[in-house]
C-alpha cells in the first residue's frame, strides 16, 4: 500500500532530522579533554523508564520535540543546564544514532535505550542522578571553521538543542 510506504519513509526522515538536531546540539557544546569515560566519580545504578520517568530522575520538566514510535526527545533546561533527552524503542536503533552522532563530537550520557547530550559540565552533573556511561564524540576542535565548517560561531551557552522540530 502506497500510504505505508510514504507513512514509513516520513518517519525515517523525521528520525534523521532528530539525529542531525541531536548531533549538532551536542556539536556546539563539544570539547571534553578526557577520555570520554565518565571517570571514577561515584554515579547511581543506570536508570531505566519512559522519557518521563527519566525526566523526573534528572530533575527535569521535559519539553518534548519529537514523539515518534521510535525516538522520543525532550529539550530539559535545569539548574545545570540545558541538555537533550532523548528515549528509544530499541537498543540497536540507540547504537545506530550514536555511531552516527558522535562523527559530530559532543558530550553523551548513555543508558539502556535513553541518552542525554549536552555540554561535557552538563552531561557529568546529570550522570549523577541517572548513572549511565559518558562516551565522547569525534573532537573537531583542530577544524579551521572555513566556509564548510557548519557549526562556526555556536556555543553551548545559547544552544537550544530545537532546530524546527
Amino acid at each position: 500500500m502506497r500510504t505505508s510506504t510514504n507513512k514509513g519513509a516520513r518517519r525515517t526522515a523525521r528520525a534523521a532530522l532528530t539525529v542531525l538536531t541531536l548531533a549538532l546540539a551536542a556539536a556546539c557544546g563539544a570539547g571534553d579533554d578526557g577520555d570520554g569515560r565518565g571517570g571514577d566519580d561515584k554515579a547511581p545504578k543506570t536508570a531505566t523508564g519512559t522519557l518521563e520517568q527519566l525526566a523526573e530522575k534528572a530533575e527535569c520538566k521535559p519539553n518534548i520535540q519529537t514523539d515518534a514510535d521510535e525516538l522520543r526527545q525532550a529539550n530539559c533546561t535545569t539548574g545545570d543546564g540545558k541538555y537533550v533527552l532523548a528515549t528509544f524503542a530499541t537498543d540497536r536503533g540507540q547504537r545506530e544514532w550514536i555511531n552516527t552522532a558522535n562523527d559530530y563530537g559532543g558530550s553523551y550520557l548513555v543508558g539502556r535505550k535513553w541518552v542525554v547530550v549536552g555540554d561535557a559540565e552538563v552531561v557529568t552533573a546529570v550522570r549523577s542522578r541517572l548513572g549511565g556511561t559518558v562516551e565522547t564524540g569525534a573532537d573537531h576542535s583542530g577544524h579551521t571553521g572555513g566556509s564548510g565548517d557548519s557549526h562556526s560561531g555556536h556555543t553551548g551557552s545559547g544552544h537550544s538543542g530545537n532546530h524546527g522540530s
